[in-house]
């Protein structure tokens, strides 16, 4: 904390602060359009005084206690305030856990950053197709740093950085915009990999020649761990989250913990100790983080809290308390969700298969009764075996209805991390999240 705070009785009260370093390098077409290191330092200070939370953000973080005392101020003093329900739930943790010191993108100079982005450029124009090629280098360094009038002190640090390259590809009438990005936490995460990046772009641009429509109906559906985890996100961890069944009494009926409502084989995870861009290991509350299964063998088992949430439902803590930046306040936010694997490998995966298709990179998915899943690349298989490329508009389907119909799950599991984009809830958009899975085979899915 950068100054010593005094905490008054008779109210609850904690402080949060991030010192935040973010580098942005972009090209495009061969042109320099951003090169910039950005250094922000912020806070959110709130307190609670059993009827009211008072929130101030604030870019002064060498006066905390003029700010907490205001708030002191505008609240009602509560000589009971240690017997709230919400207040009763807080963990008093005291830790500090620095995990980058070694290898922290603080320390990497600019044009080492230029010179990583600048070695995997030429990549995209080996193939005639393609125009317009961008990249950029992206990375975010922070220190976090937690107070509370209960005693809890938390400081830790997080680290991401990656590679994202975008290009447009033409051949006569066919056109397909290809893509390619690798996350990690440590810079050597995000070298060498001139070979995967020259093999991910040989084989979209066979996709734009090669790739024939679909034949829309109801088929048998393998989902990569990308596309496993995107499903797991969009349209079940976000039903997960308890924050929307306090106002919505339908959900909670829908949501009732012990009802069977997948496959057997079916168990997805939400873990913020999961390694990746999802990593947290306190929440925004001083929680430690947990391993939280949301359904285990077919069964909801879990959803996710915060303080306030875990106190209207009567039930425990999660680390799930998130905000994207000190500007805003923890709400109930996904860590890194993913499905837990099964028994088979690939081949055995999709050997059953008469015909059907396997979806390997998405553009987008959403929904949560219902979902969406835009595919970018997706295959044939016919007889058990992948075929040609087919261009798939989208796969959709009912979420409880399509968990019912998981019948194969490989045993290995992939978690990925992305370094653009991110998971958007209410008007915080882009936090840092990580998903992914094993491969899974749905029997039946619609596919247009």
């Amino acid at each position: 904390m950068p100054e010593v705070i005094q905490f008054r009785e008779g109210f609850y009260a904690d402080v949060r602060t991030e010192d935040r370093y973010r580098t942005v390098i972009s090209m495009k077409a061969g042109v320099l359009e951003e090169m910039r290191n950005r250094r922000e330092r912020q806070a959110f200070v709130r307190v609670y005084d059993g009827r009211m939370w008072y929130y101030a953000s604030v870019t002064d973080v060498d006066h905390l206690q003029r700010t907490l005392d205001g708030l002191y101020d505008a609240a009602t003093e509560n000589p009971h305030i240690g017997e709230d329900p919400v207040v009763r739930k807080f963990e008093r943790n005291r830790d500090t856990l620095m995990r980058f010191e070694d290898c922290s993108v603080r320390d990497i100079p600019l044009c080492e950053k230029q010179a990583l982005l600048l070695s995997c450029l030429p990549l995209l124009s080996e193939d005639h197709c393609i125009t317009m090629p961008e990249g950029k280098y992206l990375d975010r360094s922070s220190l976090f740093c937690f107070e509370s009038s209960l005693g809890a002190r938390i400081c830790y640090d997080y680290q991401t950085c990656g590679i994202a390259l975008s290009f447009s590809m033409a051949e006569g009438e066919k056109k397909f915009t290809g893509n390619w990005q690798k996350g990690g936490t440590r810079l050597d995460e995000i070298q060498g990999l001139e070979s995967e990046i020259r093999a991910s772009v040989a084989e979209q641009t066979a996709f734009l020649r090669q790739s024939v429509p679909v034949e829309a109906g109801e088929y048998p559906v393998v989902l990569s761990p990308e596309a496993a985890g995107v499903f797991a996100h969009e349209s079940f961890g976000h039903k997960s989250e308890s924050d929307f069944m306090l106002s919505d009494e339908s959900m909670r009926e829908e949501w009732q913990l012990g009802r069977k409502v997948a496959s057997p084989i079916l168990s997805i995870v939400d873990d913020g100790g999961a390694p990746g861009c999802g990593n947290v290991p306190y929440d925004d509350e001083g929680t430690k983080c947990r391993k939280n299964h949301l359904i285990r063998n077919g069964v909801l088992s879990g959803r996710l809290h915060s303080a306030q949430t875990a106190a209207a439902m009567d039930e425990g803590l999660t680390g799930n308390a998130r905000a994207v930046d000190c500007t805003f306040e923890p709400i109930v936010r996904m860590t890194t969700t993913y499905i837990e694997g099964g028994d088979l490998d690939f081949d055995q995966l999709i050997a059953p298969i008469r015909k059907g298709y396997y979806i390997k990179t998405i553009r987008h998915g959403s929904g949560m009764s219902t979902f969406t899943i835009a595919p970018s690349l997706a295959y044939e298989i016919i007889d058990g075996k992948l075929g040609r490329p087919v261009q798939i508009s989208v796969i959709s389907g009912s979420v409880f209805e399509t968990l019912g119909l998981i019948d194969g799950l490989t045993r290995d599991v992939k978690l990925l991390s992305f370094v653009t984009g991110g998971c958007g809830k209410m008007e915080q958009q882009g936090l840092p999240v990580g998903f992914g899975g094993p491969f899974v085979r749905v029997s039946s899915m619609n596919v247009q």
